[in-house]
């Protein structure tokens, strides 16, 4: 499991960062199926080549995961050592799939032009890897697959007010154009990050959604799987903390540093849950 290990050290992402309060055996797990996601992603983010090449790579990850999920043996090492993973945990390759689907929307669609195309979007590349993950944290109640799906959503439309500006540099703009259109932004004032009064009512609006589906990620989770669910909790709080950071500095992400989490402030949240699951608080740390 070294490759897998590796890309997810060098990730320094918020999703690794929450594996560590994982046993070992689930943490090596999700260090498998983050190495997949994060190299399928970056696939879809190379343009340094062609669409048609990069739709032509996502097509033999899409069958060499296929046989992952088979008797077969695959033929990318990550996958070979995501095989395991998959048969222990029965992890389904519909899910796989449609994680691709999502990644493979990058290579199309540069608009959103509503909420319900924004969240299929969301769903397929968030909310399917909270489906995945929670096979690997273990649960008992079903209900927890409606949690993975709101959670997955909350924390993609954090993403996307957070990197606004970055994207916008790949010629994307992932905010709904009817949201634009109600808040009167133009999505070239997006994309030459101009900053204005009407772009920061845009993004409060586009808060307001996440925090929608933070909530309803609250109201879900039963009490008894707030322990199984430790992971995906602290990814919760990491995320709910970046969105009020983000409505700290009015959502201007145009004309400073990419706004971020600092590794203390992280490492605090990590334990605020690990104290709140450990001694039998009800509340969780977002929403």
């Amino acid at each position: 499991m070294e490759q897998c290990r590796t890309i997810t050290r060098k990730s320094a992402s918020n999703l690794a960062l929450a594996f560590v309060l994982l046993p070992r055996e689930k943490r090596d797990a999700m260090s498998t199926l983050y190495a997949f996601c994060r190299l399928v992603d970056d696939v879809a983010d190379d343009e340094s080549q062609p669409a048609a090449e990069r739709r032509r790579q996502l097509a033999l990850w899409r069958e060499d995961i296929r046989r992952a999920c088979g008797p077969e043996s695959p033929q990318y090492e990550v996958n070979r050592e995501l095989q395991p993973v998959i048969r222990r945990y029965q992890l389904p390759f519909e899910h796989f799939d449609a994680l691709l689907q999502g990644v493979e929307m990058d290579l199309d669609i540069r608009r959103y032009a509503s909420y319900e195309e924004l969240e299929l979007y969301c769903y397929r590349v968030a909310s399917v890897v909270g489906l995945l993950s929670i096979e690997i944290f273990g649960y008992q109640d079903p209900v927890c697959r409606d949690y993975a799906v709101y959670l997955g959503k909350a924390l993609q439309l954090t993403n996307i007010l957070r990197d606004v500006h970055t994207d916008a540099a790949r010629g994307r703009v992932y905010l709904p154009l009817s949201e634009l259109k109600r808040f009167n932004v133009e999505p070239e004032e997006v994309l030459q990050g101009a900053y204005s009064e009407r772009y920061a009512s845009l993004a409060r609006s586009v808060r307001d959604r996440a925090r929608h589906f933070y909530q309803l990620a609250r109201q879900t989770l039963p009490t008894s799987e707030r322990r199984s669910m430790i992971a995906a909790e602290v990814m919760g709080a990491v995320y709910w903390r970046l969105l009020e950071k983000l409505e700290q500095h009015q959502f201007n992400v145009f004309s400073q540093e990419p706004i971020r989490l600092n590794k203390a402030q992280k490492l605090g949240l990590i334990l605020r849950t690990w104290r709140r699951i450990a001694f039998g608080s009800p509340t969780p740390n977002y929403g």
